[in-house]
């Protein structure tokens, strides 16, 4: 357990994020910058939640009203959406929730992933989503709301390109006509003239292996962006930085998940900007 249950407080407003390991979450170092930029006598506290305690955790939820709510991270976001009271449409699509309060009596619930990623892109670089292909490399459950997100914002074309074919196939199945499933080596093909691409996988973390992508078939325009954010720079953004193209890191996509929980919670919405971005990549850099 990373973080004792806090002690019962009727001023001090309380939310979480459970998961397991949780022990190098920053999201209590996000909340608890919006907590103090507001002023707000509230607390966010890491905990760690095996799976077979996973249960009894939703029922005191809902029960003792210790918490407002909160954060889901691995691995329970699929069993947090089974046994919220009330998913919303998102939640439902998804078949995972990462975002919990508490509303009449009942456990709410939505995925906010998705949101944290169109979020990142609109204020790093505006007009991204002017574009009619997309190419989404991967077929994990990371990809689920970067394809849903995508999708809900109108762009014609969506590439799933995956070593397995059968799991991108189940994306497209999930997601609808304008999703269309592809082997690995179809990557080159349906790059042609895409306007977007993102990297869902775990290519160019620490200790992972990488690919070599020829960028130059894209759109002029097109944008790269990649949900990994440890290291800051993939390479796979480095080498469509060198080629040319507009970047996006995915830093952002975790600041920006936070802000709708956070205002569930606590009732103000936060902004996600430069001070904030900074204290977490200088906390990156000290772990690093």
């Amino acid at each position: 357990m990373v973080d004792h249950y806090p002690a019962d407080s009727r001023e001090t407003l309380r939310a979480f994020v459970i998961g397991t390991p949780i022990r190098h979450s920053r999201s209590p170092m996000i909340h608890s910058h919006w907590l103090k930029a507001f002023g707000i006598d509230g607390d966010y506290a890491a905990i760690e939640i095996l799976e077979p305690d996973f249960e009894r955790f939703m029922a005191a939820l809902k029960n003792e009203g210790r918490y407002r709510g909160g954060n889901v991270t691995i691995p329970h976001k699929e069993r947090a959406f089974k046994l919220a009271d009330r998913p919303d449409a998102l939640a439902e699509e998804l078949g995972a929730a990462n975002t919990l309060w508490l509303e009449d009596g009942l456990v709410k619930a939505t995925n906010t992933d998705g949101y944290g990623f169109t979020a990142n892109l609109d204020q790093r670089h505006p007009g991204w989503d002017r574009v009619s292909r997309a190419v989404v490399l991967g077929a994990g459950g990371a990809s689920r709301a970067i394809i849903q997100s995508v999708r809900d914002r109108g762009i014609g074309e969506i590439h799933v390109v995956n070593r397995t074919v059968a799991r991108a196939q189940e994306l497209a199945d999930r997601f609808g006509i304008r999703v269309h499933a592809h082997p690995i080596d179809a990557l080159p093909e349906v790059m042609a003239q895409a306007g977007l691409f993102v990297n869902t996988t775990s290519l160019g973390m620490e200790g992972e292996g990488r690919l070599d992508i020829d960028f130059s078939v894209m759109a002029p325009q097109a944008v790269v962006t990649d949900i990994v954010y440890v290291p800051l720079e993939t390479p796979i953004l480095a080498e469509a930085r060198q080629q040319g193209f507009a970047t996006v890191d995915g830093l952002g996509m975790l600041l920006h998940q936070a802000v709708p929980g956070f205002e569930k919670w606590f009732g103000r919405r936060p902004e996600v900007d430069e001070t904030l971005r900074d204290l977490i990549v200088r906390d990156m850099e000290h772990h690093a």
